[in-house]
């Protein structure tokens, strides 16, 4: 797996299965994220990014962005963007 930490979980609201994460590195829709923690290990893609209630494409270092996962996650849990192998 070749990736790069774009930052890691701040909160998770589990009736919606959302997670809140504080980015030290761009991300976009589209991009394969792996959330990784004690007990977190799974891969998915972004399909949607949102900030303040408001959809976004993408977002930067600094944001607190939300991003629906597939399964529960942790706060502290690291996330990562997968490199596109070419």
């Amino acid at each position: 797996m070749s990736g790069i930490r774009v930052g890691e979980v701040t909160h998770f609201y589990d009736k919606l299965c959302v997670a809140v994460l504080k980015l030290t590195q761009p991300i976009s829709v589209g991009d394969t994220l792996h959330l990784l923690g004690h007990h977190t290990d799974f891969q998915q893609r972004a399909e949607s990014l949102q900030i303040e209630h408001h959809a976004v494409t993408e977002a930067g270092p600094g944001a607190d962005v939300a991003l629906k996962v597939t399964q529960k996650v942790h706060p502290g849990d690291a996330v990562f963007k997968i490199k596109e192998e070419e």
